[in-house]
């Protein structure tokens, strides 16, 4: 399936997972039944993975989010939209973040 994440998307964390931070990791647990193998679903955030995962809160786009953590970690705001779209792209494959629809 070929997922295409936009940069002016919103996104929030599922209802159908958990997250808890463990030894500086973010773990994020499915829930709900369909998500998958416990086993083959538990997903570990980096720090980068952990800082774009605190911004998902459904009010801001993907391109604040990117511009926001460029100045945070003073980074090239580029390099930055890249590891958004990625990481956000592979947490909505894994079905841990869904789309918000903007009014």
């Amino acid at each position: 399936m070929n997922i295409s994440i936009s940069l002016d998307s919103v996104y929030v964390p599922s209802e159908d997972i958990v997250s808890r931070d463990i030894v500086g990791k973010r773990v994020i647990v499915p829930i709900g039944s369909g998500i998958g193998d416990i086993e083959d679903e538990i997903y570990m955030l980096n720090e980068t993975g952990r800082a774009i995962w605190d911004k998902l809160d459904g009010e801001k786009s993907l391109q604040e989010i990117a511009e926001t953590l460029a100045v945070e970690y003073n980074a090239p705001t580029v390099e930055v939209k890249k590891d958004v779209l990625g990481i956000v792209a592979e947490l909505f494959r894994r079905k841990m973040v869904v789309a918000v629809e903007k009014d």
